[in-house]
């Protein structure tokens, strides 16, 4: 049950405070004095503060309230503060609200205003200290990572990588292969060399092969290795990546790309560890961990016959999926600070307009637009106009309003606010009632 100290030494006020909130579930403290609300401060947990400005008999400068006031804040700098009063000044309101008090209403009070800021303050208190305490789980989360496994310097903050990275280093000591998938530029490669630095066989080499970026007719000579003759061009032997990664890991990025001879190949590979050089009858035996990643749609190309289906079944036997960067919010300025080279900072106004893109090329485009910002910023530091991002489209004119939200906004707004409703609200410019309307509308759980 939430608790509110009120500091005043009218007691009929404090009563009548109590009356009200006692009847919404609420409880108070009382105080008539600002040393025996510190004190209160000290040994109880408060949720939030009502305060009046005058103590003394006769004053009404509001002083007393002003000094209570800042002690409070300094004390507790979270802590909202409603400050109430029988002798508003306007011109005192406007400082202690910009100074960070929630709110000034003047004596007698409206019930159902002080009620509705009361619940709104807390609402917001209660999401405030859930993510806090989530931040601080998640923290200490990362912190065993990094202590328990070498992450080859991944840069994430975003608890979705987190996941990924988790159970990356979960299935290392694995002998099983495992498939990646996500888009292009979300990062697949790091969480490949993660599964090698922690696996039984990270000292062995780790072989990059990158199946898109070969002629399809070279692709078997690259993988298994090719005799002189072989085919045209082969003057001599060659050896294969199997070959080059035998004690290791091999890591087939685009593994959709692979044609189906050589997909017939690998599925013998991964069963047996055997294989033949183009050109050549002799088998050769290796012991290799496979790791391979994609981007396609590997269960459409089983269905038009371009992916062998007990392959598949082969190579997922541990299936990673990394979220586009969209995806990742939390990890895009931690990601944008280490693109940086120099001593030129990020900007706040930056760092927002940063979140706001929907990075289409992910962590590759993070990266290309930081280098591009930083080599031409002017300034001292990168600000918006050094990102030279696409503008977002405006609103409809006319309107006098932004566009109503849909499904899609409002489900990344819950997710990158960890499904806390009066913060994913505030970001899509809703009250919480609106965006429970919508929620409801569009079938999405209140949970």
């Amino acid at each position: 049950m939430p608790a509110i100290l009120i500091i005043d030494d009218n007691t009929s006020v404090a009563t009548a405070l109590d009356v009200l909130f006692s009847l919404h579930d609420i409880d108070t403290l009382q105080a008539t004095s600002p040393e025996q609300g510190l004190a209160l401060l000290r040994e109880h947990a408060v949720d939030l503060v009502i305060q009046d400005m005058n103590f003394t008999e006769d004053t009404t400068s509001g002083e007393e309230g002003e000094a209570l006031f800042a002690r409070i804040r300094e004390a507790h700098p979270d802590l909202p503060v409603i400050l109430l009063t029988a002798w508003t000044h306007l011109g005192t309101a406007v400082e202690l609200v910009k100074a960070g008090a929630a709110d000034y209403l003047p004596k007698p009070w409206d019930d159902r205003k002080l009620l509705t800021t009361v619940n709104n303050l807390l609402e917001l208190s209660e999401a405030r200290s859930e993510l806090d305490r989530r931040r601080q789980r998640e923290q200490r989360q990362r912190s065993d990572l990094e202590q328990r496994y070498d992450l080859c310097g991944a840069v994430f903050a975003d608890p979705a990588s987190e996941r990924v990275i988790a159970l990356a280093c979960q299935v290392a000591r694995s002998t099983l292969p495992v498939l990646i998938t996500g888009p292009n530029g979300a990062g697949k490669e790091k969480i490949a060399q993660i599964i090698q630095a922690n696996s039984a066989v990270a000292k062995g080499p780790f072989v990059t092969v990158n199946c898109g970026a070969l002629p399809a007719e070279l692709i078997e000579a690259e993988l298994f290795g090719a005799e002189a003759g072989a085919y045209t061009g082969a003057n001599k032997a060659r050896e294969g990546k199997f070959e080059a990664a035998d004690g290791g890991t091999l890591f087939l990025d685009e593994i959709g790309n692979l044609p189906l001879g050589g997909q017939m190949k690998l599925l013998r590979v991964l069963e047996t560890g055997r294989f033949e050089r183009l050109g050549s009858n002799r088998e050769r035996q290796v012991k290799v961990r496979v790791v391979s990643a994609t981007n396609a749609d590997l269960g459409a190309m089983i269905r038009d016959g371009s992916f062998r289906e007990d392959l598949y079944y082969r190579l997922n036997t541990v299936e990673l999926t990394l979220p586009p960067l969209a995806e990742r919010p939390g990890d895009i300025v931690p990601l944008a600070e280490h693109f940086l080279a120099g001593d030129k900072p990020l900007s706040a106004a930056a760092s927002t307009a940063l979140q706001r893109h929907p990075w289409p090329g992910n962590v590759r485009e993070l990266r290309n637009v930081i280098q591009r910002a930083e080599l031409l910023a002017i300034g001292n530091r990168i600000d918006v106009a050094d990102l030279n991002l696409p503008r977002a489209p405006a609103a409809p004119r006319g309107t006098g309003t932004t566009v109503d939200p849909d499904r899609q906004r409002i489900e990344t707004a819950l997710a990158s606010n960890h499904g806390i409703i009066a913060q994913a609200a505030a970001e899509l410019g809703l009250s919480r009632q609106a965006l429970y309307r919508r929620m409801d509308r569009f079938g999405i759980p209140r949970e």
